[in-house]
């Protein structure tokens, strides 16, 4: 389990990387790359970091279903995971 700041610190930095968007993107576009400096380090979406929905997890993370391998083997257990069987594991 993440801790709750850390958790928070990523969901400051999506509104951070959702705030300036359109302004990197027009910035990038017309080659200004001292407009890009001067924007806040959060501002770009390369910093965020992909986490578990469920736990917070950063480490395992499977984006095709959004969570850490760990929640992963939980739930295809439980038989939440439509079409995963268990194999040898």
């Amino acid at each position: 389990m993440a801790k709750e700041s850390m958790k928070a610190r990523e969901i400051k930095r999506a509104k951070v990387v959702a705030k300036y968007a359109a302004k990197r993107k027009k910035l990038k576009d017309a080659g200004d790359f001292e407009g890009l400096q001067k924007l806040p380090k959060n501002a770009s979406p390369i910093r965020m970091h992909n986490r578990c929905k469920l736990t917070g997890r950063p480490k395992g993370y499977m984006r095709q279903f959004g969570v850490s391998r760990v929640m992963f083997r939980e739930m295809a257990n439980k038989g939440l995971i439509p079409g995963v069987r268990k194999a040898s594991w």
